[in-house]
């Protein structure tokens, strides 16, 4: 009877601790960061920091406390864990994993990714003349990565005699990249010794100098550019340095047809372009068109003129020519005009042909222009909501235009387009394998009025059967900064949620460019809020319309948008059930004031100054990490790499500590940080899917509880 009854204690002993292995941990403490007293003064206003002393990566207490959040993260994740296997195993599945992506001729070759079963990089090959030759692997990513926890070919380019390839490598996630060359003939690999570039390298036509972005090491800025002769140099030679500090972005390229060298340099609102012809390395870059304060443009080249689009006089863009002799303003020449309710996004240039991109009413657009009969169209698709857009078109005297399509139930299907005979040929479509069918699943768009009378597009996905009864889960993504467009694309992973009931929801908030370059203007500077409001409405909106309730809605974002979630639960936490903010940028104002920052002095005009008192109280009235407060807050994910160029660690890292320190809320904050990566996360394509299950399931266990 005795040995009876101490199985059955055993027993509900065993069945106790497996129920509460299922469930969140409720004896488990997360670190408390020390306070340490910090003033911040300025225009007669003082803020205190209390975690200021995380910003120093080089303080071993910091070090210790982001690997006391990591492993408070592991114990209260830890019952998640065969959630995140089942998840990751999922995704995987749903990868052909032996895949290669289309190849795209170029100057006799084709070229082309693929990936071996299991393998986490890319192999680069390509193939001379004809798809049935013989392959030539040009760069074995998997081989070069071995030994690195990081690794990420930032860009290549091929010399004009196909002979060698230039190529940057990152190792650590901050964007600083090495520069190999390797010969394609014998294999040969040359360390150049340049560092601290950018991610771009172009070759110039002699076949033996390419041309480089440098960065200061200590801000990042983007500004030197170099030429280097792999014969003939011991060092790279300078041959452009940018002064202005708030010009922090730069890059080199050639025109399509190769002529030229185009270094374009810029900050948020306006750029210069200098040009060089590529058979004169040795020659002196000249200024297409000097600098001027919200002046933008950008060129291409073709029979000897030059393509513009700019914004000058036409805030949605518009399309000038000018001659290759006299290319400043004065000359310019329009050819398409400027459209209130178009923008022009970009172009493709054909001998024959002219392709733009544009976008209306928050989708895009490809429209094709024939040379010859002046006569233009527009190419046409049938679902509610989408995304087109130039593909990889590198040879000028074709009539074949190459493009992309893919909606949130499309997977991603690249065309090639007959310009001559109008026909279409389906080149490839991402598999997708597994059960999955697009036919299981419903897209559409949806216009939210916002408290100004605005209209919110908003794109939707979800598994059809779904009722509009309030108790759906649901993702919404934002972003909102930048101009940059949230388009609606197609993503395997999300169907983990969406064949869990959830509908995933983009909501394309001001601050973007999808309604035009107004969409923008009315989300940047002091116009910001703008973009937080939008996204409330729109979480509003899918309450008050029964696609959900409060506690099964869940906002995502990153970056930018994660300074948008970091915004919006300060605004109305009550609204969701958990948040996650991707590497967010959420200490604004402090950030802002540090030049020696990355990306701080480019950015003036995406966020403000606050060196300008009106800027700095604008920015300190939504600063995520300034506005914390004593409110119940929702659960928090929040993620940050160690090695980010972009958000720096310590933003995300402050931002936790704080919100811990004033949530009256049961609900959990956790901070994860990728301590051997960046801004991207880790880099290899099944290590971020790990990192996608993590997130997954931290939303999908929450709503179990």
């Amino acid at each position: 009877m005795k040995n009876i009854l101490l199985l059955i204690i055993l027993a509900l002993m065993i069945c106790s601790c497996t129920q509460r292995q299922k469930g969140w941990p409720s004896d488990v403490k997360p670190p408390v960061a020390e306070k340490i007293e910090k003033k911040l003064v300025l225009h007669g206003d003082t803020r205190l920091d209390f975690y200021y002393w995380m910003n120093d990566p080089a303080n071993p207490d910091v070090i210790s406390y982001l690997l006391a959040e990591n492993e408070y993260r592991d114990k209260m994740m830890a019952h998640t864990n065969d959630l995140q296997d089942e998840l990751y195993n999922e995704m995987v599945g749903r990868i052909k994993q032996d895949d290669e992506s289309a190849p795209v001729y170029s100057n006799g070759y084709y070229y082309y990714a693929r990936y071996e079963k299991g393998g986490e990089y890319p192999i680069y090959c390509r193939k001379k003349g004809s798809l049935d030759a013989e392959e030539e692997v040009i760069l074995n990513v998997p081989k070069l990565a071995e030994g690195h926890s990081y690794f990420r070919v930032g860009s290549y380019d091929i010399s004009f005699n196909n002979e060698k390839i230039a190529y940057t490598v990152d190792t650590l996630g901050r964007r600083q990249y090495t520069i190999y060359v390797k010969n394609l003939s014998s294999g040969k690999v040359r360390e150049t010794g340049i560092s601290y570039a950018g991610g771009d390298v172009t070759w110039s036509a002699d076949n033996k100098t390419f041309f480089y972005t440098a960065i200061d090491p200590v801000t990042l800025r983007y500004h030197k550019i170099y030429r280097f002769n792999i014969f003939e140099s011991d060092y790279p030679e300078e041959v452009y340095y940018e002064k202005d500090e708030t010009y922090y972005y730069m890059g080199v390229s050639r025109t399509k047809d190769d002529e030229y060298l185009v270094v374009n340099t810029r900050t948020t609102l306006s750029n210069e372009s200098l040009i060089l012809k590529s058979d004169n390395p040795l020659g002196k870059f000249e200024v297409f068109q000097p600098r001027e304060k919200d002046l933008e443009y950008r060129i291409e080249h073709i029979n000897g003129k030059f393509l513009v689009i700019t914004n000058y006089n036409a805030p949605n863009y518009r399309l000038m020519q000018v001659d290759a002799e006299q290319t400043g303003r004065d000359y310019w020449k329009e050819v398409i005009p400027h459209r209130d309710d178009v923008l022009l996004e970009s172009m493709e240039v054909f001998n024959d042909y002219l392709v733009l991109q544009e976008r209306s009413n928050a989708m895009r657009n490809l429209r094709i222009i024939n040379h010859k009969t002046n006569k233009d169209y527009y190419l046409q698709f049938e679902e509610e909501a989408y995304t087109v857009a130039i593909n990889s078109n590198f040879e000028i005297d074709s009539d074949i235009f190459r493009y992309s399509y893919t909606s949130l139930t499309t997977p991603n299907t690249i065309y090639d387009y007959n310009m001559a005979t109008g026909e279409t040929n389906l080149v490839k479509q991402t598999e997708v394998l597994g059960d999955f069918d697009s036919n299981d699943y419903t897209t559409k768009r949806l216009f939210v009025e916002a408290r100004d009378g605005r209209k919110v597009p908003l794109s939707l996905v979800y598994r059809k059967g779904m009722k509009q009864d309030g108790k759906n889960p649901l993702l919404l993504y934002g972003y909102g900064s930048y101009g940059a467009r949230l388009d609606p694309r197609f993503n395997s992973n999300r169907i983990s949620l969406l064949d869990r009931g959830f509908i995933v929801v983009l909501a394309h908030v001001r601050g973007g460019q999808e309604m035009g370059r107004y969409w923008y203007e009315e989300g940047r500077l002091l116009n910001k809020k703008n973009t937080f409001y939008d996204f409330i409405d729109c979480a509003h909106f899918l309450i008050d319309e029964k696609y959900t309730n409060p506690d099964k809605l869940f906002a995502y974002g990153i970056s930018a948008g994660g300074l948008l979630i970091g915004a919006v639960v300060n605004m109305a936490p009550e609204l969701f059930k958990g948040v996650i903010a991707g590497v967010p940028f959420v200490d604004v104002v402090t950030t802002m004031l540090d030049e020696t920052i990355p990306l701080t002095t480019a950015e003036y005009g995406e966020w403000g100054n606050p060196n300008i008192k009106e800027h700095y109280e604008y920015m300190l009235a939504y600063s995520p990490y300034d506005n914390i407060s004593k409110q119940d807050y929702p659960n928090i994910l929040a993620t940050s790499g160690l090695h980010d160029s972009q958000v720096q660690y310590f933003e995300p890292t402050k931002w936790v500590a704080k919100l811990r320190d004033y949530n009256t809320a049961d609900t959990k904050i956790i901070l994860t940080t990728n301590m051997e990566a960046g801004h991207s996360g880790a880099s290899g394509r099944f290590a971020r899917l790990k990192e996608v299950a993590f997130e997954f399931a931290f939303m999908i266990t929450l709503l179990e509880q």
